[in-house]
């Protein structure tokens, strides 16, 4: 068993609104953090203030261990719109998509980010689909060239089961896409109502490469978003989650994302509290 620590604990840069870099880092300052997971797409379509965001972190000895991209057309309005729109779904992105994976591993490549993390969309979770093998080819070819980078690709979880996810990866290494993991997050299991995220978390654990922290209530109504809440506020049982891990000998980063309320520097810094307490 490996013990968790504070140590661990790094934030996704889009959680404050970051006007830049320097802003950024002064963040971490306040929370006492240094690591982070960068939202990558701003360093080569934003160049004049991100660009040169390795360097400008690394003075304020900040690590990125990270990255993550979003997919064009994303539309998360309500359930069935990112249904629809969401990852590498939609057929008439893809080749959108496929230029953007291009961008980002030239980014991944210059910042020798080991990890980039993004949602593939809504997987089936039937081989005999008729979108699974097109799938397995498509998200095979984007892993594949972030291979050419030496990374790893990670599947974000909440929009699909823990049994649909692990069959997807599994298909995956059949096509020489090994190089594939996941970013555990178990708010999203209940935003989604994708299952139990303590059950989910053991049967993934062993292709868990980084842990989002994030809390958050299952919905009540099917079909409808479920609500994000502070740390310690939901429905997610921290202590075996944690146990879960410590368990597995999860040597990985815990990632604090939070995507709302009015307080989101305050809301971390509740979250590193309650859950070094825990550890």
């Amino acid at each position: 068993m490996t013990k968790l620590t504070p140590a661990q604990f790094g934030i996704c840069s889009w959680s404050t609104h970051p006007k830049d870099p320097e802003d950024l880092a002064g963040r971490l300052k306040e929370l006492g953090l240094t690591k982070i997971q960068l939202y990558v797409t701003p360093v080569y379509a934003e160049t004049a203030v991100w660009g040169n965001a390795q360097a400008d972190l690394a003075k304020h000895g900040v690590t990125i261990v990270s990255g993550m991209f979003g997919t064009k057309g994303e539309d998360y309005s309500t359930m069935e719109t990112i249904r629809k729109t969401g990852g590498f779904v939609p057929d008439e992105h893809w080749p959108a998509n496929w230029e953007t994976v291009q961008r980002v591993v030239e980014v991944t490549k210059k910042l020798r980010i080991p990890y980039v993390s993004s949602h593939a969309g809504f997987l089936p979770g039937d081989k005999k689909h008729p979108s699974f093998a097109k799938l397995v080819d498509r998200i095979g070819k984007v892993a594949r060239h972030f291979a050419t980078a030496n990374a790893t690709l990670l599947f974000e979880t909440g929009q699909e089961t823990a049994d649909t996810l692990w069959q997807f990866l599994a298909a995956l290494d059949e096509v020489g896409a090994s190089n594939t993991g996941v970013n555990f997050d178990p708010a999203n299991m209940l935003l989604y109502d994708k299952g139990d995220p303590i059950a989910s978390l053991r049967k993934l654990v062993p292709r868990v490469k980084q842990v989002h922290i994030k809390d958050g209530i299952r919905t009540k109504t099917p079909g409808a978003w479920g609500t994000e809440v502070p740390i310690g506020e939901g429905e997610v049982d921290w202590k075996s989650f944690m146990k879960v891990l410590a368990e597995a000998d999860y040597k990985g980063d815990l990632v604090i994302e939070r995507e709302a309320g009015q307080d989101r520097v305050g809301d971390v810094r509740k979250a590193i509290e309650r859950l070094s307490k825990l550890m």
